[in-house]
């Protein structure tokens, strides 16, 4: 690969992978006024039109480059603030009042960002051109079956690169030892062997002979967005549910500054056992549960610089090896075909 095409594939991996569904941010971030925020290698607004839906651009308007996050809503546009340009959430010129008629009047002169709300988040599009109808995420059965799951969607911003993130959420070993004190991961050998199996949308990485003692395994899913699975054992006294089961997604917002997404699961039917849960979660568990994540944030934000550099792998780091593989050839097929037309 030539050096061009190699700063490419870094510079891809990281502002985020073309061509996949990303957490925005929370839901609760978008009320009245547009919002502004940075992520994916580009500024993005983000506003609801009069119905509540959800709509997102790049927050820069095609006349003179301000700020669309700063102007007026009308409905699924926004109208900038410097000349009154309005721009349609398809990224059309629909109206340039200072001269009726010219050529970006009518034209799709700003990149769109497709959209879709759901379990307290709002999801963009990231594509690498403008479809109509962009391929389908499927969300996990811990977000979509809400008959039989419920969960808490937790956000945070950590000041390092989201892969780093994301290779400590399928690496289960660090459990053992960072979250040792937790109430939950206190049990399990610090020795252990693992398995790695490709699945059909990602692969798994399960410590071999423990299951349900501490944070045992891991699973990488691909369903048009990239979101990571794994389970926290929890005795009877954390309530109905059993495992605590995580989700997490991580987006880039700027090389040194990424959102963590952490939906948390039990698996609990509408009742009086839903009921402990949401209430055992707020009152006792959910403050534990950052306790733990504060421990990942603090080692992750700490990091020595270039670490990727310097690195010396072994056995239990089989599923971070798999996940960076992964990325880099999803990266250079898509440098690839763009180069190729």
């Amino acid at each position: 690969m030539s050096q061009d095409k190699d700063d490419a594939v870094a510079t891809r991996l990281r502002d985020g992978l073309k061509d996949r569904w990303y957490a925005a941010c929370p839901s609760w971030f978008v009320k009245e006024k547009p919002v502004s925020l940075k992520l994916l290698g580009t500024n993005v607004v983000i506003w609801r039109d009069r119905n509540g839906k959800v709509h997102a651009l790049e927050d820069r308007c095609p006349h003179r480059g301000a700020k669309l996050s700063q102007g007026s809503i009308l409905g699924d546009t926004l109208k900038c603030p410097y000349h009154g340009v309005e721009v349609r959430c398809d990224g059309v010129a629909t109206s340039v009042p200072g001269s009726p008629g010219c050529k970006l009047e009518g034209s799709r002169a700003t990149r769109n960002f497709p959209v879709m709300e759901h379990s307290d988040c709002v999801f963009i599009f990231n594509g690498s051109r403008y479809v109509e109808t962009p391929p389908p995420f499927t969300l996990p059965p811990e977000l979509t079956q809400t008959d039989e799951y419920s969960s808490f969607l937790c956000y945070l911003e950590w000041k390092c690169d989201y892969r780093l993130v994301l290779d400590n959420v399928v690496d289960p070993m660090h459990g053992t030892f960072t979250h040792k004190q937790s109430h939950s991961m206190s049990q399990g050998s610090t020795q252990a062997k693992f398995g790695l199996e490709t699945t059909d949308d990602g692969f798994t990485f399960a410590k071999e002979g423990q299951r349900d003692l501490n944070f045992d395994w891991s699973e990488l899913h691909d369903t048009g967005g990239q979101w990571v699975r794994l389970a926290i054992p929890y005795p009877k006294s954390g309530g109905p549910g059993g495992n605590f089961i995580i989700i997490a997604m991580v987006t880039p917002l700027t090389p040194e500054l990424c959102g963590v997404y952490f939906w948390r699961a039990r698996k609990v039917a509408p009742g009086w056992a839903r009921d402990t849960w949401r209430f055992l979660y707020r009152d006792r568990l959910e403050a534990r549960h950052w306790h733990v994540v504060e421990q990942d944030r603090v080692i992750l934000e700490d990091y020595a610089p270039n670490p990727i550099e310097h690195e010396h792998l072994y056995d239990h780091d089989m599923g971070v090896v798999r996940l960076r593989r992964l990325m880099r050839g999803m990266a250079e097929d898509q440098i690839a075909a763009e180069a190729a037309g």
